[in-house]
């Protein structure tokens, strides 16, 4: 095997709290492909524990310093989403390769500036839409690609997930839409995302979008806030192919009925589902060609990537991307999804929220769009 890439995690908490403890260290410890190698927190005190906390030597408090290390391959970024540019830009400049959670920016604007930025430096960037790399999204993926469906009729696809109205003082900025990260732009950025990995790009978008719920009540302090973040989307979509979409994705106060995908075609049917998100627990596969009933469809061993060494649950998709992007980086290939996917992802969201605002569907034409 040849030497492992070295990478810099900027963010890491050191109680453990966080998607980078709870999904990306452990991918990372799973995997030889990549070497966790420093850390990198707001703070030097903080840096300090979490290089106690997670046995790393190279701490640092500035994410420019640690990003001009000679010996630091990819920079990881993995802090809330406000943070995403200014960190981000910081690895461009230095010419790192960049891996970056979803959402990329909090905005269209910060992401197309990250997306050209990384084009003119010429790295390899990833974002973090980990169902990419979930075996059983990939395997529907293929089962559509070879024909086994037959041509796409429709699709509905519903996220239903429970707790809305309850957080708490350290998620409380999630509740400003200006910060970027809610319920629309994680959940159903994600899994609008997997529809379009699935059975491919979604040619036009009639949504509304709505804040719901509009006022949180903070369990750690007893706090009520009001909140814009929007909780809600439903949408009747045209696939490129000619299918029709249904997708409904809100956040809900009790007893969600969380992700299910059922896709029907003209040779076979296929239902997906999950009791979390699909990046993060297993998926149950059913399906069935003509008028069989549906049963399981088991996943082909090939397509699982990450390692027994990775736990189950958060990091084994993110193992997954981490093992394709030192693949792609080693290989001098492009890999997917990058910047510009996200882009193009925001990109829809914006005309989901366009389309709900003008109340009359948006036609999708690559990074255009015309009601």
């Amino acid at each position: 095997m040849t030497k492992p890439l070295r990478l810099g995690l900027v963010g890491a908490d050191a109680k453990g709290r966080g998607w980078g403890p709870v999904a990306h260290i452990p991918a990372l410890r799973g995997i030889e492909q990549i070497e966790l190698a420093a850390l990198c927190t707001s703070r030097p005190e903080s840096a300090a524990a979490a290089g106690d906390a997670y046995g790393i030597d190279r701490v640092y408090h500035d994410v420019r310093e640690m990003a001009v290390q000679p010996d630091i391959d990819i920079v990881s970024v993995v802090v809330r989403v406000p943070h995403h540019h200014e960190v981000v830009m910081a690895a461009l400049e230095a010419g790192k390769h960049v891996f970056c959670e979803w959402p990329l920016g909090a905005n269209l604007d910060e992401t197309q500036e990250m997306s050209a930025q990384a084009r003119a430096k010429g790295v390899v960037t990833a974002v973090g839409l980990q169902g990419r790399h979930d075996p059983s999204l990939t395997h529907i993926k293929e089962l559509h690609d070879e024909g086994w469906l037959g041509d796409i009729l429709s699709v509905n696809v519903s996220l239903l997930a429970g707790g809305a109205g309850r957080s708490d003082s350290r998620s409380a900025w999630m509740g400003n839409a200006d910060n970027g990260a809610n319920f629309v732009t994680i959940a159903a950025g994600h899994t609008i995302d997997y529809v379009t990995y699935c059975v491919g790009p979604v040619a036009e978008v009639s949504a509304s979008v709505a804040t719901q719920v509009p006022q949180w009540k903070l369990g750690d302090t007893g706090e009520t806030i009001d909140v814009d973040a929007p909780d809600t989307v439903l949408l009747n979509g045209t696939l490129a192919g000619g299918g029709l979409l249904s997708f409904h994705a809100a956040s809900v106060p009790f007893d969600g009925s969380n992700w299910r995908m059922e896709i029907y075609g003209t040779k076979g049917t296929i239902v997906a589902a999950t009791p979390v998100l699909p990046q993060i627990s297993p998926i149950t596969l059913r399906g069935a060609q003509g008028d069989e009933p549906l049963s399981e469809l088991p996943t082909p061993q090939r397509l699982i990537v990450a390692p027994a060494a990775v736990p189950g649950g958060p990091a084994r998709n993110v193992a997954g991307a981490y093992i394709r992007m030192a693949e792609a980086i080693t290989n001098g290939n492009r890999f997917d999804p990058d910047f510009d996917h996200a882009r193009e992802l925001h990109e829809l969201l914006e005309a989901l929220q366009h389309s709900s605002d003008v109340g009359r569907a948006v036609k999708l034409d690559g990074s255009s769009m015309s009601a």
